[in-house]
């Protein structure tokens, strides 16, 4: 989801090199790419919004309760090498709050992610009363005629498989990570699978481990450590084939999706020999050729595209005007078109737009943002692909990871006195286009002749 420092890309492409022809044949060997899937046109389309637990819930527990957890996020933050979270937007507490406003806007589909830490705060020691929480979360959305699609894992760890002093040894690389997450997958998809038929395994997996080994953003932050990328790769990806079968193995009928960041990149002017090029669309490729066979529908995370020459990457943070957001990532909606379609053309699933959204304080922006990317969803549905979903990001202007709460993405703003979500005009706008556009055939009539608009 976030571009890379220049610095650190242009290295990991000069000394890795990076395996030519990332978009050959999926795995060993040659093999022929699989047919994209037909559109199924009677399915009912889903409209959805996507959120995440550390980003959302308050903790609601303190030093000293037996019920107290912390994650790595949280060892970062104490470190201050990220910004403090605080109690974010009290979703935890105030779920309700949550259900209130999606009902508002009218979406079919509304994902979350389980807080493993959370349920799981000590090795092997459960929280039932958190694991209750959730499927009564489940519970509530599934009542209120809202789909739950439940994310595992959001990108934090528990504090316990977080060795500060050996960060080789932390989080995918752990010991004990295998083996706690299977117990923890088995536990959380038995108690929400009576209200649940979409499960997201990993979000964004393949953005995660770049930034957490190649360019230390993240922790266990290590630069260039390419050794241990393919080693996180190798544990994620293993960590996400056991989920899905353990999924499949309590529920059957439920559906597996894969959440990959996925911009789309162009090849720079001075990108010699396509070094950084290469090196970005194995991060697109890496993780999900190792991982789709196992999914019933592949989730593409787009928000932005970028030429991969140094002086693209450099300019970034400065960039600003009408066809930028707020950390001056070019918006493109044609960039959706061409990644989805190439996801498609590659793998032969079924794919939702699992994340897409825009960073800004300009809320007619999001909606020209909002209304040219659903213009572009249109057009892949009316060229024939297999698309089933649309999930924006965010409810809620929400803590945005390294950005702190500076990055604003929600469709609402949070009241401080009475936690209600407020919504903007864009959530009324999203609501709109719902109403208009239940099916996967009718979502083919948006804005059919649209244009690139001037916010």
């Amino acid at each position: 989801m976030k571009p890379l420092p220049i610095l650190v890309l242009t290295l990991a492409a000069l000394i890795a090199g990076c395996a030519i022809d990332p978009l050959g044949p999926i795995g060993k060997g040659p093999r022929p790419r699989p047919p994209r899937s037909t559109p199924q046109l009677a399915d009912k389309f889903a409209w959805g919004i996507s959120t995440a637990a550390y980003q959302y819930e308050d903790p609601a527990v303190k030093p000293g309760d037996p019920d107290y957890f912390l994650t790595d996020w949280d060892i970062s933050v104490s470190q201050g090498k990220a910004p403090p979270k605080g109690n974010a937007l009290y979703s935890w507490t105030h779920f309700d709050k949550d259900v209130a406003a999606i009902k508002k806007i009218g979406i079919t589909h509304y994902r979350f992610s389980i807080e493993w830490a959370r349920v799981e705060p000590k090795p092997g020691v459960y929280n039932e009363a958190a694991l209750r929480h959730y499927v009564e979360m489940a519970r509530r959305l599934k009542a209120a005629g809202i789909e739950p699609v439940i994310c595992l894992w959001h990108f934090t760890f528990p504090a316990w498989l977080y060795d500060t002093r050996n960060p080789a040894k932390s989080n995918w690389l752990h010991p004990l990570v295998r083996e706690r997450w299977n117990a923890y997958v088995t536990k959380v998809v038995r108690a929400t699978a009576p209200y649940t038929n979409f499960y997201a395994p990993e979000n964004e997996p393949n953005g995660q481990i770049t930034t957490a080994y190649i360019v230390a953003a993240w922790p266990p932050a290590m630069t260039l450590a390419f050794g241990h990328y393919w080693k996180a790769i190798d544990a994620s990806t293993g960590m996400f084939r056991d989920a899905a079968a353990r999924i499949k193995a309590i529920k059957p009928t439920a559906k597996v999706m894969s959440v990959e960041a996925l911009p789309w990149w162009n090849r720079g002017p001075l990108d010699p020999g396509g070094l950084i090029y290469n090196t970005m669309i194995h991060g697109n490729v890496d993780h999900l050729d190792r991982i789709y066979d196992v999914c019933d529908i592949l989730g593409v995370n787009y928000y932005y595209s970028q030429a991969t020459g140094p002086l693209s990457l450099l300019s970034e943070s400065s960039r600003h005007g009408h066809n930028f957001t707020m950390m001056g990532w070019r918006i493109n909606p044609k960039g959706l078109y061409n990644e989805a379609r190439r996801v498609a053309l590659r793998y032969g699933k079924p794919i939702m737009i699992t994340e897409n959204g825009i960073a800004t304080p300009n809320d007619p922006k999001r909606i020209w943002y909002l209304q040219n990317h659903l213009a572009a969803l249109a057009r892949l549905i009316r060229d024939g692909y297999d698309i089933r979903g649309y999930f924006h990001w965010s409810l809620a202007d929400n803590y945005e990871w390294h950005y702190g709460y500076k990055a604003t993405f929600g469709l609402s703003t949070m009241d401080p006195k009475t936690y209600d979500r407020v919504l903007k005009p864009s959530a009324k706008k999203f609501s709109e286009d719902i109403r208009t556009h239940r099916t996967v055939e009718s979502v083919t009539t948006i804005a059919p002749q649209a244009k690139i608009l001037t916010p």
